[in-house]
């Protein structure tokens, strides 16, 4: 996707230091928006500010937990000050954790997927919203996963806190449909992403091995879909869950 239908406006990717928050964030910048990359990595965050800065639109990095109310509170401020309101907002901040049987779970990590992923996409979500229906326009866009769809085994405390966002997407859309804001959710496959390599050689082969492509998707798949919910051209997709996987899952 290559067009200019969101110059003028501000956009928020958390999550934007690397993998699919990066590639998304250039997505936008090429759609014309400018962009505000959060990351708990702050050079990270720094590096795709540059990056992004390149496609020749405005770019601001901060270094923030999503799952800090607080610190989210003036992280968004900073934004707001800096590039104006984000009146397009991908939610994408996650962590991954190594595959084990939910016996083995411990409740930090329960909650802290939660915390992240939950949390995460409520501070930044209700942070942005007023000045979206203050301008009567908006596009939200949240990660979840085909863990949230499908099940995969070894995920339960991930797949939960990533379905979760699959009825905050849907109810939220329905709340706000007739005030010019859509609401959607990307549900990547397997993603070439450090998150993901960090399972390890021999799971990722074996992933690899049951997709129908035969291959993992790269950021830039998801990116793509990313662009076209909050680009004009999907003015009227909302409540939908896209799921560019390979093959691996029809939802």
């Amino acid at each position: 996707m290559s067009g200019q239908s969101l110059r003028g406006r501000t956009a928020l990717v958390t999550g934007g230091g690397a993998g699919l928050g990066r590639a998304s964030a250039l997505a936008l910048a090429r759609e014309g928006a400018d962009v505000a990359l959060l990351d708990i990595n702050g050079a990270a965050a720094e590096e795709s500010a540059g990056l992004v800065a390149r496609v020749g639109v405005r770019s601001l990095a901060v270094a923030v937990d999503v799952s800090d109310g607080a610190a989210m509170a003036m992280a968004l401020a900073q934004v707001r000050e800096r590039l104006g309101a984000p009146l397009v907002v991908f939610s994408n901040a996650g962590i991954g954790t190594p595959p084990a049987l939910f016996e083995h779970e411990t409740y930090e990590g329960w909650r802290r997927h939660f915390a992240v992923h939950v949390d995460g996409t409520f501070h930044t979500v209700h942070g942005c919203l007023p000045a979206m229906v203050q301008a009567r326009w908006g596009r939200i866009v949240c990660t979840s996963s085909v863990a949230a769809t499908m099940g995969i085994r070894g995920t339960v405390a991930y797949s939960a806190a990533k379905g979760a966002l699959l009825g905050f997407v849907r109810s939220l859309a329905l709340e706000y449909a007739t005030k010019g804001i859509t609401v959607n959710a990307v549900a990547p496959g397997f993603i070439d992403t450090a998150m993901f390599r960090a399972v390890g050689e021999d799971a990722v082969s074996q992933v690899e091995a049951s997709i129908p492509m035969k291959r993992q998707g790269q950021p830039e798949d998801i990116a793509a879909a990313v662009a076209y919910l909050c680009a004009e051209s999907g003015r009227y997709m909302t409540g939908q869950i896209i799921s560019p996987n390979g093959g691996v899952w029809f939802p």
